[in-house]
């Protein structure tokens, strides 16, 4: 059985569909019909889209009769985390070179 990733998060979150139907599954399960009805396009389509997002591992899902039911799941989220906070040191900087601009301009006035 091949258990590599078929999908990276990067990947996965890229697209704004599935960053939604993320945002969707926080803290809730929903079926792939409840899923469905929030975006114009065919239940094929968003199935296509939650395949990516289990690839990467970002969401899992069960059978419950005759639906799938889909849940979140964060772990994968600490790479994108991490990835990300390495550029907290970027926005730092910005940040207080504007505080610096801004307070030193009310003084000049």
């Amino acid at each position: 059985m091949n258990t590599a990733k078929k999908h990276d998060v990067f990947q996965a979150i890229a697209d704004p569909t599935r960053r939604e139907i993320l945002k969707m599954l926080a803290g809730k399960e929903l079926a792939i019909t409840e899923i469905t009805v929030r975006f114009p396009m065919s239940r094929t389509a968003v199935s296509k889209h939650l395949l990516i997002l289990s690839e990467a591992g970002l969401v899992k899902n069960r059978k419950s009769g005759r639906e799938k039911l889909y849940t979140l799941q964060t772990e994968p989220l600490s790479e994108l985390d991490q990835w990300l906070s390495y550029f907290d040191q970027f926005w730092q900087n910005k940040m207080s070179v504007l505080k610096h601009l801004v307070e030193n301009d009310g003084q000049n006035s």
